[in-house]
């Protein structure tokens, strides 16, 4: 929590104490991603040691700021950095209103920002609201950056929690995943809780996070930082938030290696669980839909059963329903006779049972690797050297787990139909990893015609044709994800995805069709 706002909030209202009234005595980077910041009274920016030293630790897999008593600065690779405040006073510092940042205000309209968003963290100076300069200049997007703009007023209110019907995300987008998990498990915990019961258990939270109280706890043998009590293995507790910042500093920088890989590979574990078991809850919800709805295989005997009562070219007609005793409005097909439609909905039937087979497979898999996934992470937690760590990883393939549970439906828009998967890509370069890597030469490739659009892929079936209504269903897909969504019709390409080819200069998302057929069919999902 070194970087969620309430922290902040507290650990720039401790600096304000000791850093108002000082000069900037200089500013440099001596490792990569690290920057020191060194404070003194004015008139002693002669002396070497500093009375006030920031250092700004902004790595991608680790954010957090450390105020050392003293820092020996190296003779050679170190690089001076914002030498337009040097010998400024400062004025002020400025917490943002429910905003991971704070700015230090000097004389002269310069502000120091420190924006501490996890990876995306970074120290920027400006002069008035003007960006001036960046310590990490890849993130060129903080070039746009506005003072005026990063409060952000939240009305917190009780009357405001109901009227989001108790949405943490809308009234309290600062609080995290830890603060979020945990105030979710204490709600999960009641029966039917209300509205005021969730509103209390967020005050109690909420008065944790405004107590000056910071854990430095244990969790997969890593060191974090908290302000609440719940979680992880207590290692100390502290009332001063710049002895806090410290101690996770020093705690993270004596890690051991074994420690930190360790850790990275239970964490890289649990991840995959997660995510296996949210694909295993998709696919109970949707196995759940298919069981419960009509039956295709039901609207097909009822249709046969009422031949004689449905007129030619009907579009929509109410039937007896002899499996619930209720009528029951079945939609048919009026180019069609009767007992046609009712073949397509056997057609269906059997497709439905395809699909229901194929979800149960899946489920079954996901459940199996779960299993898996849980016994290498009680594997890992037993090791105890390092060799045997690095060995179990390799001969099981731990790092490359990502990829195995990576599947088309976390890549792409998935859609199943009569058994058949659609693949739709979302976005330009989504499209290309779409067409080029994961769709195979026999697949069916679809696309609006002559506008931008998601490509779509119908994945083949070995000795099966593509059946007519499901190209009809990716034709409408495909039209409805591309600029003539609002088109009464829209004229989309069908062909086999080997007649689909790009060449280096081409953009993202374009691609060269060789061979094409053109279906015109209504934008639909």
């Amino acid at each position: 929590m070194q970087t969620n706002y309430y922290f902040l909030r507290q650990l720039s209202k401790r600096l304000e104490e000791e850093l108002v009234g000082l000069v900037f005595a200089e500013c440099f980077s001596q490792e990569k991603d690290e920057l020191v910041l060194g404070f003194c009274t004015d008139g002693k920016q002669w002396r070497k040691k500093r009375d006030f030293y920031i250092k700004a630790v902004l790595h991608p897999d680790f954010a957090c700021l450390n105020f050392p008593d003293d820092f020996r600065r190296a003779g050679r690779n170190s690089v001076d950095l914002f030498k337009e405040i040097n010998g400024l006073r400062v004025e002020r510092i400025q917490q943002f209103f429910n905003e991971r940042a704070f700015a230090l205000h000097f004389e002269n309209n310069f502000t120091l920002l420190f924006k501490m968003y996890g990876n995306r963290s970074n120290i920027v100076l400006f002069e008035g609201d003007e960006v001036l300069d960046l310590f990490h200049n890849k993130l060129v997007v903080d070039n746009n950056l506005s003072l005026q703009t990063l409060d952000r007023p939240i009305d917190q209110s009780f009357e405001a929690f109901v009227a989001a019907n108790g949405q943490l995300n809308v009234l309290f987008p600062t609080f995290g995943k830890e603060i979020v998990k945990l105030i979710q498990g204490k709600i999960k915990a009641l029966e039917q809780p209300t509205l005021e019961q969730q509103w209390a258990i967020v005050q109690e939270i909420l008065n944790q996070l405004e107590a000056s109280q910071f854990y430095i706890k244990t969790i997969d043998y890593q060191p974090v930082l908290s302000m609440v009590q719940e979680g992880g293995e207590l290692v100390k507790t502290l009332t001063d938030p710049i002895l806090a910042s410290n101690e996770l500093y020093y705690s993270f920088a004596k890690i051991n290696v074994f420690d930190k890989e360790k850790g990275q590979s239970i964490r890289h574990l649990q991840k995959q669980i997660s995510r296996t078991q949210t694909y295993i809850d998709k696919s109970y919800t949707q196995l759940s839909s298919l069981e419960e709805d009509v039956k295709h295989e039901e609207i097909a005997n009822i249709i046969m059963a009422n031949l004689h009562a449905i007129p030619e070219r009907t579009e929509v007609i109410e039937l007896y329903d002899f499996y619930r005793d209720k009528p029951i409005k079945v939609r048919l097909k009026p180019d069609l006779t009767p007992q046609k439609n009712a073949e397509n909905y056997y057609r269906k039937a059997k497709n439905e049972k395809i699909e229901i087979q194929k979800l149960m497979e899946n489920i079954e898999a996901k459940e199996a690797l779960m299993q898996e996934l849980q016994g290498h992470i009680s594997k890992v937690e037993a090791i105890e050297s390092l060799r045997e760590l690095r060995k179990y990883i390799k001969n099981n393939v731990i790092e490359q787990t990502d990829k195995q549970v990576l599947t088309v439906q976390d890549l792409f828009k998935y859609v199943n139909y009569q058994g058949w998967e659609i693949l739709i890509g979302k976005n330009s370069r989504n499209n290309d990893l779409l067409t080029q890597r994961y769709a195979r030469k026999e697949d069916l490739w679809l696309h609006a015609r002559d506008v931008s659009g998601s490509h779509v892929v119908i994945r083949r079936q070995a000795g099966k044709k593509f059946p007519v209504n499901v190209i009809e269903k990716a034709a409408g897909i495909a039209a409805y994800y591309s600029k003539r969504r609002n088109d009464t019709l829209c004229p989309v390409i069908v062909t086999p995805k080997k007649y689909v080819r790009k060449t280096k200069d081409l953009i993202e998302g374009q691609v060269i069709v060789d061979k094409e057929e053109v279906v015109l069919i209504e934008p639909s999902l």
